[in-house]
């Protein structure tokens, strides 16, 4: 029996992030042109290598992540792309959502993303446990639906750490800390039922010579 493959794409640099600003569902606008040309970097990849076999793709209903999807589809046979929300960045809440870095902590303070995973950093938003109960719904249900295929999710970085740390089975805050860069690449396989095998992380040699991030200064 075929095992099923899990590729999860963190997004490309978003306006959001060059902008310093809490970009949630709600206020997110796409990727910066640095993104773009990072996602174009992944797809002429993935398409001169044929490395990744994909049967379903999936996104974010984030901008960033759609738009990082659309960018790539065509390595991957422009297969559809398939919108789980679930699959979303953890959500600051409608208070928070589109402030900007230094706003927030003016107002709350700097988070403790090592602390409690009940404690509520964004009033009003996610906690960290809320949003891991999340992506593990969605985690299951990609398994459920696709099992036997190979899937690739863009996402983000949180998401990332999420899907690492269910894995794992790992505590949700603390112990260890991920820099997953944008257009990086996340591979495991369900080698068994709920036991996964992590094959590469952060894999983002394509975006060699490319700026770090975008200067906004």
């Amino acid at each position: 029996m075929s095992k099923t493959r899990i590729v999860l794409v963190r997004h490309g640099e978003s306006n959001v992030t060059v902008n310093r600003i809490l970009g949630g569902p709600r206020t997110c606008n796409g990727l910066s042109e640095l993104g773009k040309l990072q996602a174009a970097r992944l797809r002429d990849r993935l398409a001169h290598t044929q490395e990744l076999s994909i049967d379903v793709l999936m996104s974010s209903g984030f901008p960033r992540a759609r738009e990082t999807a659309e960018i790539i589809a065509p390595a991957l046979s422009s297969l559809p792309i398939n919108i789980d929300t679930n699959f979303g960045e953890h959500d600051p809440g409608p208070e928070c959502d589109g402030l900007t870095f230094d706003e927030f902590v003016r107002r709350h303070g700097p988070p403790d993303w090592s602390a409690d995973p009940h404690a509520e950093f964004f009033p009003g938003g996610e906690t960290i446990a809320q949003f891991h109960s999340r992506v593990s719904g969605a985690l299951n249900d990609l398994l459920r639906k696709y099992s036997g295929k190979s899937v690739l999710v863009t996402c983000h970085g949180g998401v990332v750490d999420a899907v690492l740390r269910l894995t794992m089975q790992t505590p949700a805050t603390g112990a260890f800390e991920m820099y997953t860069k944008n257009c990086s690449i996340t591979e495991l396989v369900e080698v068994r039922a709920g036991h996964f095998a992590l094959v590469r992380y952060n894999d983002h040699a394509h975006l060699h010579g490319l700026p770090l991030a975008t200067n906004n200064s």
